[in-house]
């Protein structure tokens, strides 16, 4: 990919992180309109998990596939067709006439979801070829992540408030129409040194592992945590991927990169980081409406403290990262929620209003530190053409993360939901999820920023460009 100017890439940037916005945003602004949802649609608990899963799922699900297929067919192609497909699915979901027909189609939206997130990274890593301007955009890419995540209820309240919630998927298609014509014009083509050939039986188990674990999760009232179907689909996918993926020259599922502690930390930090905020949203959107009885617009408000607060300091954080290193910021978004985790055990339905937002802060401080140092950690060290796959499995660690989080919290909060004061007991449960999520993620951050973590960084590192050194050759 030739070298662009300065405002060029900039451009590109901006362009790349706008479509993180509206992929990001819809896991974030339907967590704000499920009261609405479920009296509209007439859905259960379940059914609420399910229109928040069934889109972090499938993107969870394909973002490997997705980021190893740009680098190999090209990023600019991918990232057009997942735009229309993202485009599309939020077309059908404003128009779904039934909570199934809203499940469907949530599930087409992140198909193309899935084309977007991890591209637009690989996209990013490769137009800045200076490692310290590199690691400033993925810090402002990251915290584009972060912001559209903590804005997404606020926009979501006014939306719903004011439009009906099939608003929060429209408002999607001008953008993406836009973001179409601006990739025609502006992103330029880039592909990996390296082709990875296609793996569709990594892909199949890949699937079979997440979508055991989340359906378990949320079925677990009704099947029960031993379903022999559950334990066999999810212990054939798991010895599948240890016993095949392992031995497969081009792998879906990469998994030489776990070599590297800074790398594998990563991928925990950033499933531990968006469970934890995953579960807040979904708990405390609906605490916030049906507790406290606030509209839906309100409820997105009182979340302002931690949207403020993601723009304030995320970018801080990125240049920070790019100065400094990690382990500062970690040790900080650890330390913030497992906080906030802990604060949060004391919210009822009287919990005056400025002790709430007191805790809002903890959350606002832990998800504007948390994104640009995991983004920069999962993809330090490694070599350009493993750009996509590094961060598709980056990106997958998040939606990982977000689908369990909605995925637990709906669990425990069981029958509960929308019934008040019955709500308000049991989500504890959910805080003492967070606390723990918290201080693994402090524990980590220590860990992956050592010497000793670096060096295997490297290692790993030099497993990769052996590769292309040995491909280059052959070619000449």
């Amino acid at each position: 990919m030739p070298v662009l100017s300065r405002r060029r890439r900039l451009l590109v940037l901006t362009i790349c992180c706008a479509s993180m916005i509206v992929v990001v945003m819809d896991i974030s602004i339907v967590n704000v309109a499920l009261p609405a949802i479920r009296r509209d649609l007439r859905a259960s608990g379940s059914d609420l998990q399910w229109t928040i899963d069934a889109y972090t799922l499938v993107l969870s699900s394909f973002l490997v596939l997705a980021g190893s297929t740009a680098d190999r067919v090209g990023r600019r192609r991918i990232f057009q067709l997942g735009l229309a497909a993202f485009g599309l699915g939020s077309l059908l979901c404003g128009l779904a006439p039934s909570i199934g027909w809203l499940i469907a189609a949530r599930a087409l939206q992140a198909v193309g979801g899935t084309m977007l997130n991890p591209v637009a990274m690989a996209i990013v890593a490769t137009t800045f070829p200076d490692s310290a301007e590199r690691a400033r955009a993925i810090g402002v890419f990251g915290a584009t992540s972060g912001l559209a995540l903590a804005l997404g209820p606020i926009l979501g309240g006014a939306l719903v408030d004011g439009f009906g919630w099939p608003a929060i998927f429209w408002i999607n298609v001008p953008i993406v129409a836009a973001a179409i014509v601006c990739t025609a014009l502006f992103v330029p083509e880039s592909r990996a040194v390296r082709a990875r050939r296609f793996d569709p039986v990594g892909q199949i188990l890949m699937i079979l592992v997440l979508g055991s674990v989340v359906y378990v999760i949320i079925e677990s009232t009704r099947l029960g945590w031993t379903s022999p179907v559950i334990i066999g689909l999810l212990a054939l996918a798991v010895l599948g991927i240890l016993g095949y993926e392992s031995r497969r020259a081009d792998p879906l599922l990469e998994l030489r990169l776990f070599r590297s502690v800074p790398f594998s930390s990563a991928i925990l930090m950033a499933i531990f980081a968006l469970c934890a905020f995953g579960a807040f949203l979904f708990v405390t959107t609906q605490y916030l409406q049906d507790v406290r009885g606030m509209s839906a617009l309100t409820a997105g408000l009182c979340l302002l403290p931690v949207g403020a607060l993601v723009v304030m300091v995320s970018p801080r954080t990125g240049r920070l990262v790019g100065a400094r290193g990690p382990r500062l910021p970690l040790v900080v978004a650890g330390s913030a929620l497992t906080l906030g985790g802990g604060a949060s055990l004391w919210l009822g339905p009287a919990t005056p209003l400025p002790v709430m937002f007191a805790i809002f802060v903890l959350f606002g401080i832990f998800l504007g530190t948390v994104n640009p140092p995991i983004t920069n950690t999962a993809v330090a060290g490694m070599p350009r053409s493993m750009a996509g796959v590094a961060t598709s499995l980056a990106s997958a660690g998040r939606q990982t993360g977000t689908t369990l989080g909605v995925a637990i919290a709906g669990t425990v909060l069981g029958s509960a939901v929308g019934r008040g004061t019955a709500f308000a007991g049991a989500e504890h449960g959910v805080w003492w999820l967070v606390l723990g999520l918290g201080a693994g993620i402090l524990v980590l951050g220590v860990l992956s920023t050592g010497r000793w973590a670096r060096g295997t960084a490297t290692r790993a590192a030099a497993l990769f460009e052996e590769v292309e050194t040995g491909t280059a050759a052959m070619a000449a």
